[in-house]
Parts: C-alpha cells; structure tokens; sequence
C-alpha cells in the first residue's frame, strides 16, 4: 500500500472536486518503522499563504502499518494544493505526487491538487446521459432552397468535390468555396440525427461571415444569408424539439472579421466600421497599434482584429437584457459553444454566465480549452472557468487523446491515468456533461488519427497525398473506431460525434476533414454501430452520472465499470494479439452481455482486438 494515492478511497473520502464547506478525509498510512511523531497536511491556495493541518493518529493497519487522518474543507471555491510533512527522528520527511496520484516520500516532487467549487453551481440535467452531434453547416446537407442576398463573390462548389486547399484555388481569398449547405438542410435531417440517439446539435458558427468556416464574424445580428433566415433557425430549434433535440451554436467573441461590420476594412458594410475612423462606435472595440493598418489580431492573423472584451460597450453588445446572448436565445437556441474560451476574460465570462442563466437557467455553456480546464492559467491567471460561475462544462481534449492514443498505441495505463486525472480535479456537475469528442473540425478525422500516417508537422501538399487511406488500413480504421466509440460513449460525460464519424468519413487536418457529409458513400457497419451505441446509452441509466471505476490494467487489456443506483456496466477490451482472459469479478457472471461473451467463473475472455459490454 502507498503512503497516499489520491484516486483510492481508502486515501481520500471523495475522488473528486468538493464544494464549498464540504469535507474530505485525508488518510495517509505510514510503516511504524518510521517513528512518526507529528504529521501535517500543507495546503496553498493560488496567491496566498500556505496553511498547516494538523493530522491525528488513527491506531495501527496490522502490526506495521500505522493510520494518520484529517478532514480538510474550505469556505472559498479555487484551486487547492497540498502535501504532506512528517516529523521523525532521522528529521522532516515529506509526501509529495510523484505521479497518477501515489504520494512518495520525496522533497522535490509535485504538490496534489484539490479542486473546490462553488455550493450553489448546478449544470444543466438535460445533457447527462445525452449524445451531441457537431455539424459544419456548409458541409452537412443542401436543402435545395433558393438562398437569398448572397455576395456574388463566393465560389459556389459542386456538393461532394474536395475542398479547396491550395493558394492557386482560392483566388486570394482564402475559405472561399462553398457547398450550400443550410439550417434548412439540417432541419431535413434531424430524423437521420434523431435515429443516431442525438440530443443535441452542435453547429459551427452560423452568423454573417465571409468564410466557409464563418469564425470571422461580419454581423453577430444576422444569420449568414447563404444558411438561411431568422426564421428558419426558430424552425429548425421549434422541429428538433419534437425530437427532444436541442441546438447550440458556435459563440466566437475574441475577434471578429476585418470584413465586418464593425470594423469594415473593405467598406462592404453600410457603417463606420472602427477601420474607417476613430469616431466610429466600434472603435474602442479594438486595440490599435498605429491606426488604422497595425492593430492587434487573434494570432496575427490580420484578417481577424481582437476585441477587447473587458470593454464595456462590447460586453453591452453581447451580454446585455437585449444582447446577442439573449436575442439567439430567443429563437429557441439552448445554449452556447464558446470558441478560444481560454482567450476570453474572466470580466466577460462571469458577464456571459449571468446573462445566458437569466434568459434560461438550464440553457448550457460549454467552453473550447484544450487542457485539463480546472488547472488552466492563462495571461499568467490561474482560470476559474468550473468553479461555479463561468462554464457549465468545456470540449474535453484530454478524453479524446486518451480514448484515441489508448486504441493507437494500446497502452492501458496511460488510458487510465489520463482519465481518472481529470475525474479526480473536476466538479462532477462539470464531469457528466464534458463534451467527449474523438474529433471536431480543428483535428483530424478520427479514422484517420487512428489508422493513417501522423500529420504533425506536414503541410496541406503532403496531408493531401496522405488524406485517403489504403483499402486495408481503412478496414483496419473501422475496428479501431468501433472500439474508441464504444470508450468514448461509456466515459463519464456525453460522447459527441463529429458530422460523418458515425459513416466512416476520413480527413487530415482542415481543409480535408471539412468535407461534404458523403450522403452517398455510407459505411452501413459503422451507422449501425453508431445507432446501436444510442440505443444502449438510452437504455443503461450508469451512463447518466455513474461512477468511473477501474476493475483491470493488464497488457494491452483494460476493464472498468461505470456504476450508479440500480444500474452497472462494465466494459472489457482486448487490444492485443492474442485472446486474453481479463478477470472482472465473480459478481458479474449473472449478468447481461449487451457485446461479447458473459463473464464465467468472475473472468471473461476476449479474442485479439474485441470488447465485451455487459449490465446488471
């Protein structure tokens, strides 16, 4: 046994974040050869001082093992940070995170974090257990609807062509072929969506820009003329009801478009946009360097100026009674994606969080951060985006590299610590709603991730000649995502699919992995998988808010349970060579095999590459 392991419950009483005022018990266990005489717990918060616990003696674990305890709690939300100091005769001794939790006696190791959340922060219910499914809305379906005050300039595409990725192609105006597709063409779809379990749609940005990915917003007031009307978006929320499907949209609110109206560097626009004079109502939006031709741009791209969102005319704009939050909201929207959350101040997240739950209070916030989003700092700030008012949850990246360097790389250990890392640092109100992707529109197609060639580090010319994968490693893909789809849907949080996954779409990085939904050219093996996921986490109540816990870790095999009140599951995986027999426990041999073989005798047995999901 360790001295303390911070994801055993025999160490720590909760496994998780607490709230305000909520106790944990802390237990470390140390040999009675060590003559302890004084244990304490340290903890520091970010920017203040450190604090002494003072520990109790708790008797002996056998006869040469000793128990030392306390109960920690605290009145502020933020982030904790704690170890452990031991008095002995050979002098001071310390326990410190050498890694995944296990707490050794070492001087120079990392501090154990504790995450503390606001008492009152409540998530949305709707979303737990649920399905998302992210949509590029250029890319999806084209209703075939006359489209109405579009600039003549776009390049209208042939649905199904490859999109454009070369400098020649574009003509000088990057992003600018379009396929037409439109929230009229989702709306024809939804049964398709509804059929796949779906509760929630998430769409990329659907304002006036001009660009096929529209992130450089030309008029936050205006739906893009090529997707359709005001009234089509209250249509298309009003029909996905019917199907208990809600929509959110795609919040960009660091930067708008220098195209825009706002800032109007081509004069397209009928206003005084900030570039066009310092008298314009925008101006104070933006941060000029030397006006007008230097200004300060999200990631030097001078085609996207930043706004200043501490400014307060802007944090009107947005997050007034009658702001851009509220106005989408009124159309039936039940929430946001927010884009570069992590690049927003925290002055207008708490403004956002406050004007989102005023319109409705079960409307979800849902943040891009790419890291572990308890512990982030950014602009030398350490960020409170899950500590109750900001977030409700964010894009969880570090479940998607987990679920898809596990089927990769197939090593069952780092699956493992990866995930019960973020378990052990997040609220669970924010866990059972994390938006657990295997792939989005900035990475690559999951298929591809897992059975093509790494991109990292190569350009459009070679992702291009790599962007297909051979017959056999397409096979190959198809098994590997069927395995990381299984992980993906029974983690703690809600599985979202990325337009076309559920069909074997493949794709390098953007431009390739935005490509037309292939209506045409369906992997009917992996939609019927997909839909049978739907079915199961409809019907399989531990996938609401059950626990995660680990039953097995052995060579290229793993198995772990989820576990809530009148319901288990467990899942088995075999990502090795050879069949291999995983023991998973006596209790389970009466149970119900939803996949693979019922467990005999407290063990199952799984042939090369195969899983097994059983219920009780």
């Amino acid at each position: 046994m360790s001295y303390f392991n911070s994801r055993k419950i025999e160490h720590k009483s909760r496994l998780c974040a607490i709230r305000v005022n909520e106790e944990v018990k802390l237990c470390i266990y140390l040999p009675r050869s060590m003559s302890c005489s004084r244990a304490v717990l340290c903890v520091t918060k970010d920017g203040e001082d450190s604090v002494s616990y003072e520990m109790f003696w708790a008797g002996m674990i056998g006869f040469d093992r000793e128990k030392w305890e306390v109960h920690f709690s605290a009145t502020t939300s933020g982030v904790y940070w704690y170890h452990f100091e031991l008095d002995t005769p050979w002098g001071k001794n310390f326990i410190k995170n050498t890694g995944r939790g296990i707490g050794d006696i070492v001087a120079d190791a990392g501090e154990f974090q504790q995450t503390v959340y606001d008492a009152d922060f409540k998530t949305p219910s709707w979303l737990k257990g649920g399905i998302i499914y992210q949509i590029f809305p250029d890319r999806f379906y084209n209703s075939g609807e006359k489209k109405e005050n579009v600039r003549p300039s776009r390049i209208m595409r042939k649905w199904g062509e490859e999109p454009f990725w070369k400098e020649e192609q574009m003509n000088g105006i990057w992003n600018n072929d379009y396929f037409g597709g439109d929230l009229k063409g989702i709306e024809k779809k939804l049964d398709y969506i509804s059929e796949l379990g779906v509760s929630c749609i998430y769409l990329n940005p659907i304002f006036e820009a001009n660009s096929n990915h529209r992130y450089d917003t030309a008029d936050y007031e205006k739906i893009d003329p090529l997707l359709g009307t005001e009234e089509d978006l209250k249509s298309l929320c009003k029909e996905a009801e019917k199907r208990g499907i809600s929509i959110i949209l795609d919040g960009v609110f660091s930067h708008t478009g220098c195209d825009s109206k706002y800032f109007n560097m081509f004069n397209n626009y009928d206003s005084v946009g900030a570039f066009n004079s310092k008298s314009s109502p925008y101006y104070s939006w933006y941060k000029f360097i030397d006006y007008p031709n230097d200004y300060q741009s999200w990631w030097g791209i001078k085609l996207l100026p930043e706004v200043i969102e501490e400014n307060e005319e802007y944090r009107k704009y947005i997050c007034s009674e009658n702001g851009i939050l509220r106005k989408w909201m009124r159309c039936g929207i039940k929430g946001w994606r927010l884009d570069v959350a992590d690049e927003l101040p925290d002055v207008f997240l708490d403004d956002l969080r406050r004007a989102v739950k005023a319109e409705d209070d079960d409307a979800v916030i849902i943040g891009e951060v790419w890291e572990d989003a308890t512990n982030k700092t950014a602009y030398s700030v350490r960020r409170r985006y899950l500590l109750g008012k900001q977030l409700d949850s964010v894009m969880n990246y570090p479940f998607a590299d987990a679920v898809l360097n596990l089927v990769r790389f197939r090593n069952a250990e780092a699956f493992f610590d990866e995930v019960l890392g973020i378990i052990e640092n997040y609220p669970p109100e924010a866990l059972h709603i994390l938006m657990n992707h295997i792939g989005t529109h900035d990475t690559e197609r999951a298929i591809t991730r897992l059975a093509g060639d790494d991109c990292e580090g190569h350009g459009r010319e070679w992702q291009h000649e790599h962007n297909k994968l051979s017959d056999e490693d397409y096979l190959r893909g198809v098994s590997m995502m069927k395995i990381a789809s299984l992980v993906q849907f029974t983690l703690p949080g809600v599985p979202s699919i990325y337009y076309g996954d559920e069909i074997g779409m493949q794709g390098m990085k953007d431009p390739f992995n935005r490509a037309c939904m292939s209506w045409d050219n369906v992997n009917e093996e992996l939609l019927r998988w997909y839909r049978r996921l739907g079915e199961i986490r409809k019907g399989c109540t531990a996938f609401v808010d059950g626990e995660f816990i680990p039953v097995n870790c052995g060579h290229k095999t793993l198995a772990y349970k989820r576990v809530s009140e009148g319901n288990e599951v467990i899942v088995a995986v075999n990502l090795g060579d050879e069949a291999q027999e995983i023991e998973i426990g006596w209790e389970w041999d009466n149970s119900y095999a939803i996949f693979g073989e019922s467990s005999k005798g407290g063990k199952i047995t799984l042939p090369p590459f195969r899983y097994a999901l059983l219920s009780r």
